[in-house]
């Protein structure tokens, strides 16, 4: 296995909203009825809440317009796991 140099190894901020948006993803996936599957709304759940906290870790770190639209991603995802629950 190669390990990359410092230079070559993306920022931090980079990984985390990679992360992030990959978390908001998942949740979006877990709470698809498709294919004669049930939502898993606990795994959604706990992705909405890690991607979350991340970004909380992360945001004041990032330009105006990444922080934004992570802000509304999770926004969205959030907004479709209520719904889905049916709060």
């Amino acid at each position: 296995m190669e390990t990359q140099a410092p230079s070559q190894m993306p920022s931090i901020e980079e990984l985390i909203t990679d992360d992030i948006a990959r978390l908001a993803l998942a949740a979006h996936v877990f709470l698809s009825d498709e294919e004669g599957k049930q939502s898993d709304l606990s795994s959604a759940e706990i992705a909405i809440d890690v991607a979350g906290s991340a970004f909380e870790r992360v945001k004041e770190r990032l330009k105006p317009e990444e922080r934004l639209a992570i802000t509304q991603l999770l926004t969205e995802t959030r907004m479709t796991f209520v719904r889905k629950r049916g709060l």
